[in-house]
């Protein structure tokens, strides 16, 4: 039973908490997810352009050998001449003819490199594909650095020359890259006849002017398109930097301050770099931005999540204790109900089995009859009253009246009972009239009965209360006061709510429906007005009810103190002008 009962009271934070923690839990392990994420993201990321690099530089690659391969592919008998030691315009002819039909761009130069066999001769044919002519004359940059390439070949040749066998074989498909002379890169490669004896070497020069100036730009603009379009590298640039580290190209403006990745370009330059500039924030900087909006998104999504649930919970335990304000209400009006048809009955028994003779008496008898009668009659007007104002259908008759005469006339109706309960009541006023306001008399006397009934109810062991009436700051007022249990501060906010009980304490102990403070309230705005509290437990409650004085009412003044004003028969508060 305790169990449930604790259930019962703590019912939204037992349901938020079963909830809420696998949502934290759930929430945790997303930020150790995403916190590793962000670790591994950005070497990932550089993994990514790195491959994509190596990518770019194999095409590179590829497309000078595919054009090695093909220009360079020289037949064994084109040295036959050069080995019966032929006469240099003869060699000149066949090597113009070879090379004259080769595709030539980005080729510098084209050579052929041989060695006769009598005389041990070097011979170099050098051809130039924009005059297609073998050069001759002076030895010229581009012959030395051909000669300083071909050194370890050119002994090979000789010994080839004197007789000397080698049980090395020669690949024919082998393309060897040689950049000794940076501004004269070149590509060679191996000729064997038949029996795979080595017999000359044929070899390209590089343009490096049109390498750099036109055949790069258009690689990386390619590359660019190709392989980096993707937006989740970010916003980037493709460039080329030489041994030196000076830009070559590159696809777009470069930053100082550019985050950076780079890969050898390969090839015939492998002391020259492939990169891409990161444009904006790095790789850390993008992992840590993404880190943020995703756990701020997850935890975004959780906290409306645990909201949501909140809300249905709360709204679940408002209709639970709406429901058991409900079934008390029942209860309590059951209750309240029985007490006044008791009185009731037992003494119209009384009178109808002749059991009162005395007149006194009869007449007392009537008097607690009247008076039980109009207390049900005034239980069943809340309970009419609140149905109404539920539906929407609450009307009020207002006309221009004095509070005092209403005051009076309900005054007088609740003597009796207050006699009954043997409970005294003093009544303060000011000596004047009060301003005329605009009302419900009927309302009005309800408002007040209320008020006296709950006083009555939480006074505890007084039996005494006080009526007030005054004038301030435009209202007319009037409060009962009594000297009872009084009301904890928590709950004061909350006791003109319908159906609301104070959950703690004596005031839980007395029966009510729990609509007489609920009717004040919409009673007092409908006249707008107001109603306050003031309250102290253990020191009792003063409830003032406020209502605008009506216009051209009697002039707004301030208030005397107020005298008290004892009745000894009736309660007449009523001014004569």
């Amino acid at each position: 039973m305790k169990i449930r009962s604790f259930f019962r009271r703590h019912f939204i934070w037992v349901g938020l908490c079963t909830v809420t923690v696998p949502l934290l839990i759930n929430l945790y392990l997303q930020y150790v997810s995403l916190a590793r994420l962000e670790e591994t993201l950005p070497a990932a990321r550089k993994v990514v352009i790195e491959r994509r690099l190596n990518t770019i530089a194999s095409d590179v690659h590829e497309h000078y050998r595919a054009i090695a391969q093909k220009t360079l592919d020289v037949p064994p008998g084109m040295f036959a001449a050069w080995a019966n030691e032929a006469d240099f315009e003869t060699v000149d002819k066949v090597v113009e003819g070879h090379f004259t039909l080769q595709p030539a761009t980005g080729v510098k130069r084209f050579f052929l490199i041989s060695v006769y066999r009598q005389s041990r001769r070097t011979v170099l044919a050098l051809y130039d594909p924009a005059t297609r002519k073998v050069e001759s004359g002076n030895p010229s940059r581009e012959s030395l650095a051909v000669f300083v390439a071909t050194s370890p070949w050119i002994t090979l040749l000789w010994q080839e020359a004197r007789g000397v066998r080698h049980d090395s074989r020669h690949d024919p498909e082998t393309l060897i890259l040689d950049e000794k002379d940076p501004e004269n890169r070149m590509m060679l490669k191996p000729v064997t006849d038949e029996k795979s004896r080595l017999v000359g070497i044929a070899g390209l020069i590089i343009d490096m002017n049109y390498f750099k100036n036109t055949y790069l730009p258009e690689v990386l603009r390619e590359a660019y398109n190709k392989h980096f379009s993707d937006v989740e590298l970010g916003d980037l640039v493709l460039t080329v930097y030489d041994g030196g580290g000076n830009l070559i190209t590159s696809t777009h403006p470069v930053g100082d301050h550019d985050a950076k990745v780079m890969t050898p370009l390969q090839f015939a330059f492998s002391n020259w770099l492939l990169g891409v500039h990161l444009r904006g924030p790095t790789h850390e900087q993008l992992a840590r931005r993404q880190f943020i909006f995703s756990f701020s998104l997850a935890a975004l999504s959780t906290a409306v999540l645990v909201g949501a649930i909140g809300l249905a919970l709360r709204t679940a335990d408002r209709d639970l204790k709406l429901s058991q304000m409900k079934t008390d209400f029942v209860s309590n009006v059951s209750h309240e109900l029985r007490t006044p048809l008791s009185s009731i009955r037992v003494f119209g028994e009384f009178q109808r089995l002749g059991w009162v003779t005395d007149q006194e008496k009869v007449r007392q008898y009537g008097e607690y009859i009247e008076a039980e009668s109009r207390r049900l009659t005034q239980l069943i007007n809340n309970i009419l009253d609140f149905s109404r104002i539920e539906s929407g259908q609450k009307s009020y008759h207002f006309e221009r009246g004095q509070v005092e005469e209403v005051i009076s006339e309900t005054l007088k109706m609740f003597e009796v009972r207050l006699q009954q309960s043997r409970f005294t009541m003093r009544v303060e006023a000011p000596p004047h009239s009060l301003p005329t306001v605009v009302l419900d008399p009927e309302a009005i006397s309800q408002v007040l009965v209320n008020l006296l009934d709950n006083a009555m109810k939480y006074s505890g062991k007084s039996t005494h209360l006080v009526v007030r009436l005054g004038q301030a700051d435009g209202y007319v007022t009037f409060s009962v006061e009594d000297y009872g249990v009084g009301i904890p501060p928590e709950e004061q906010h909350r006791i003109f709510e319908r159906f609301h009980r104070v959950s703690t304490g004596l005031v839980h102990d007395v029966k009510g429906s729990g609509l007489g403070l609920s009717l004040v309230k919409h009673i007092a705005e409908a006249h707008g007005g107001k109603v306050t509290v003031d309250s102290e437990p253990g020191h009792g409650s003063t409830f003032t009810v406020h209502l605008p004085i009506a216009e051209g009412g009697v002039e707004d003044r301030q208030v005397e103190d107020s005298k008290p004003v004892e009745q000894v028969e009736g309660y007449d508060l009523a001014r004569k002008d």
